[in-house]
């Protein structure tokens, strides 16, 4: 269990409140969409603090708490030191007391070619397949974390040390929430690239361990390290170590990235060509057309296959998807051609709408209108705490004092497939923090000290 100490920008160890009200409820937003995560146990205001950002602001201290705190960045230090020592010790504290023994790591799903796999190399590609379910799970939600190295790379996978981070807005694979990540490494669509260039890191600093295999516990090689004969064969052993663990990262990711988009769509089964003809064609569909990523999923949770049967009930249905900030509604369009855009964005909205339905039908039962919505409901939620929200959540809450609409946005956070939080007095709210990004805070960015 930690406090909550971002350096910020004078990197004088301290929280501000903005960033720790951010951090406090996306920990818990995420584990509500079952997305692995720290977790926020209190939030604290530190009323004679201060700390100078981009203003002076108040200070504040969000208690975390978490499995294991060890990230990737944590072998980082020993293995660049060469201590050879603390990395064996590191890696035999996180197998016996994080992971609770060797016995929890699950075996490689293929033969080894040069032999069977001692416990760290069992310890590297647990921590792979991990993360490659967490990425997952980010791609399938649009959600960014905005600063992935090391060391906010954890070894249990969890999502952790939340900055400028972002749920997706209207749908762009390049939009980074990080407004100093010119080079967009840490984009949306480079996020299972990056966490595997972490992966990477990571088995660099163990490969001696795994690579020694069964070799690894002689009293030699732990005094002495490596001797010259063995470089090249423990080398090579190494690197099929970490080539093997990079497939099946990526098989890991395909097959739960898969799992969760056909979830959220409304699939029972997922099949071969979902990915190209489904998936795909719905993020296409999405960028094109300026649709946010997540209303979009909820949205076709509430549509009855009923309004689906021509061409022109699925047209007149195409509007649900629109909002304020689609690409037929840029500023200075003449209305002329905004009309004559949307009709073209409607008629490709009904087109997917009568694929997507074709495919329902593919499922056992999957034209029940009951079952389906029920269950698209369950994994596509209503609220999220998108920036805009967070912005005005943290000017309410510091400027004006308001506390209890932090806890509105907190019980809506853990509660996101909700359709309403509150009596009924309180849904017209409610529907607007669920509802389409102001147009000037489309796409918000933020500072590693947000």
């Amino acid at each position: 269990m930690l406090p909550s100490c971002f350096p910020g920008q004078r990197r004088d160890g301290k929280a501000v409140l903005r960033s720790s009200i951010r951090e406090f409820i996306v920990s818990e937003a995420l584990n509500a969409l079952n997305i692995p995560t720290t977790r926020a146990l209190s939030l604290t205001l530190l009323t004679q603090k201060k700390a100078q950002r981009e203003v002076v602001e108040p200070c504040a201290i969000v208690c975390r708490f978490a499995q294991s705190w060890i990230r990737v960045g944590t072998f980082d230090l020993p293995y660049t030191r060469n201590d050879r020592n603390l990395t064996r010790k590191l890696a035999d504290y996180t197998i016996e007391e994080v992971y609770g023994g060797v016995e929890n790591l699950v075996e490689p799903r293929e033969t080894e070619p040069d032999g069977p796999p001692n416990k760290y190399e069992l310890l590297y590609r647990e921590i792979v397949r991990r993360n490659a379910k967490t990425v997952a799970y980010w791609q399938a939600y649009g959600f960014m974390n905005g600063v992935l190295n090391t060391d906010n790379t954890s070894i249990l996978g969890l999502s952790l040390d939340f900055g400028p981070f972002s749920f997706m807005d209207n749908f762009d694979p390049s939009f980074t929430p990080n407004h100093d990540d010119e080079s967009l490494r840490y984009s949306y669509r480079n996020q299972p690239t990056i966490i595997w260039w972490n992966m990477v890191r990571l088995g660099e600093a163990l490969a001696e361990l795994f690579g020694m295999g069964s070799r690894v516990d002689e009293e030699n090689f732990i005094k002495a390290g490596i001797e010259q004969d063995d470089v090249e064969q423990l080398t090579k052993r190494a690197e099929g170590i970490i080539d093997r663990a990079g497939e099946e990262y990526k098989d890991i990711f395909i097959s739960e990235y898969k799992r969760l988009m056909s979830l959220r769509l409304g699939f029972q089964t997922i099949r071969d060509t979902d990915m190209d003809e489904m998936f795909s064609t719905t993020l296409d569909l999405m960028e094109k057309l300026g649709l946010d990523f997540n209303h979009f999923f909820r949205r076709l949770s509430h549509l009855p296959i009923s309004v689906m049967q021509n061409e022109d009930s699925r047209a007149r249905s195409a509007e649900h998807f629109f909002n304020s900030n689609s690409s037929f509604n840029m500023p200075g369009m003449q209305e002329k051609h905004k009309a004559d855009e949307k009709e073209k964005a409607k008629q490709e909205i009904a087109e997917w709408l009568r694929k997507w339905r074709e495919r329902l039908a593919m499922e056992d039962g999957g034209l029940n209108d009951e079952r389906r919505q029920m269950e698209m409901k369950r994994v596509n939620p209503k609220f999220l705490p998108k920036n805009w929200v967070l912005d005005e959540l943290i000017q309410r809450v510091q400027r004006n004092g308001e506390r209890d609409v932090l806890q509105k946005v907190l019980d809506m956070a853990i509660r996101p497939f909700e359709d309403h939080w509150g009596p009924q007095s309180e849904w017209q709210e409610e529907d607007r923090l669920c509802g389409d990004v102001p147009p000037q805070d489309v796409g918000m960015q933020c500072s590693c000290s947000s």
